[in-house]
């Protein structure tokens, strides 16, 4: 697997170096990521959801078709963003977006994460970059699958601009409901895997 940075030029950001994790750089990547789930999404970490945090290396790392790119700035990981070919199934999601993808060929962006001071430096963009490149450059993918939630602010906006809406939980009448009685707060998406030049 090759760790080749890449040109921050290129990506449309500097000061920082954009590459694939290599095993030194977990404990730091999964900081980001528990960090994230606890401060952003205030529920912390849930192991029916979050076990790839702990076993990076096995979800990301370990697969030839899986990946784990990460920003970093001075030594520190300061950004995510994974790639895992895992085809969504239902339930837990929507049958409208299982039925959407090819069972066995489908990437799902993962854990696409930035630390608060690091934010609004195109990091996000770029990471996602990366792993829809990677992505592209296997032959076994079709299509790129990923989920959102809507109260992590500029989500939505950020993911419809690299992709479709295929099925929003804040309106859909369906009968996930919470146990407040109101819909979920995700949004699913498809995403474009760009064509080889």
């Amino acid at each position: 697997m090759s760790s080749t940075a890449v040109e921050s030029d290129v990506r449309g950001v500097s000061g920082y170096v954009l590459r694939q994790a290599e095993p030194p750089d977990l404990a730091q990547a999964r900081s980001v990521m528990l960090d994230t789930v606890y401060r952003d999404f205030g529920h912390g970490y849930l192991p029916r959801w979050h076990s790839d945090i702990i076993d990076i290396e096995a979800y990301y790392l370990a697969p030839e078709d899986n990946a784990l790119f990460i920003a970093e700035q001075g030594g520190l990981v300061v950004a995510t963003a994974g790639v895992r070919g895992q085809t969504p199934v239902s339930p837990p999601h929507p049958v409208e977006v299982a039925s959407r993808f090819e069972e066995g060929r489908t990437a799902s962006l993962y854990r696409v994460y930035v630390r608060p001071e690091h934010r609004r430096r195109g990091l996000a963009g770029a990471l996602v970059d990366a792993c829809l490149d990677f992505v592209a450059s296997r032959e076994r993918y079709t299509g790129v699958y990923l989920h959102t939630d809507a109260r992590t602010p500029g989500a939505v906006e950020f993911w419809a601009r690299r992709g479709t809406v295929l099925f929003d939980e804040r309106v859909a009448v369906n009968e996930a409901r919470g146990e407040a009685g109101e819909p979920f707060q995700t949004v699913h998406f498809e995403l474009n895997i760009p064509q080889s030049s």
